[in-house]
């Protein structure tokens, strides 16, 4: 008979400890190389270069003609992030389509023999959609300023691009990780794999991917905004005009103009999951 204190031990204990000593072992060189020296901000001199900096961020401006440019950087800001992700969404859903198993005749019929073709064609598309995700959109941006001249363009498009391979490989995903019962049925019953895909995958799919849309969406306004710095417009470019003239009321108006869009693609993201989970 186990002894009381025996069987309330937990069996996994072990292992848990082995993973947090490993854990602690290999953050301790990344915290070496990464050079992190949190004292620094405690340092008398840049405690209060730091205070004196933030200082001029109060009051946030406010006056009519601030607020009149603010609101006209706020909606490119906006309209970089959404056509952006506009045309993310036109590439990433058929590449998702292509790279994900939750179409494939073989991986529902357990044991069925996969068609070359489509072996052959899910690879290529999922190293597509690595490659455009692997690059970041700064990167992206600077390139297309150079191309297309400063503006919201460049910004649209390194939007487009990158966010096309996130969006692609997460869409991949969550098809594959449904209920596959619905789609066999489909398959099995005749249906083509886009018939099957529009009644037996995507009613499963739609809260989780509206949810990770709305959400990369969110990443694209702070996106949008960080490329304004390289010159593609919106909040960015004007936020890095008012820093250069040391303007902190206007940086403090649009840092809190970025909150609430942040709050409002929140709100949208809650919205859609109640309407359509």
């Amino acid at each position: 008979m186990l002894n009381p204190v025996q069987s309330q031990r937990d069996p996994a204990a072990a292992s848990r400890l082995i993973l947090t000593v490993l854990a602690l072992a290999l953050l301790w060189p990344g915290l070496h190389l990464s050079e992190l020296d949190i004292g620094v901000l405690f340092d008398g001199t840049n405690a209060g270069t730091m205070g004196t900096f933030v200082s001029g961020f109060w009051p946030p401006a406010h006056d009519q003609d601030f607020l009149s440019l603010l609101l006209l950087a706020t909606l490119e800001t906006l309209a970089i992030a959404t056509a952006g992700m506009a045309l993310a969404l036109a590439v990433a859903l058929p590449c998702a389509l292509l790279a994900t198993r939750a179409l494939s005749v073989s991986a529902l019929s357990r044991g069925g023999r996969p068609k070359p073709l489509a072996h052959a064609l899910r690879w290529p598309v999922r190293g597509l959609l690595i490659v455009l995700r692997s690059i970041p959109e700064i990167v992206w941006a600077l390139l297309f300023v150079r191309a297309v001249g400063l503006g919201p363009t460049a910004g649209v498009l390194a939007i487009a691009i990158t966010y096309a391979g996130m969006l692609g490989k997460v869409y991949a995903e969550i098809f594959e990780s449904v209920d596959p019962l619905p789609t066999r049925a489909l398959i099995g019953s005749g249906a083509s794999r886009l018939q099957a895909f529009a009644y037996g995958v995507l009613p499963q799919a739609t809260g989780e991917m509206l949810s990770y849309t709305v959400y990369r969406w969110e990443c694209a306004v702070r996106a949008s905004v960080v490329m304004g710095f390289v010159g593609a417009g919106g909040l960015g470019q004007q936020m890095d005009l008012s820093m250069r003239m040391f303007a902190g009321g206007e940086v403090a108006s649009m840092l809190l103009t970025f909150l609430v869009l942040v709050l409002i693609a929140d709100l949208i993201s809650q919205l859609l999951r109640r309407r359509f989970v």
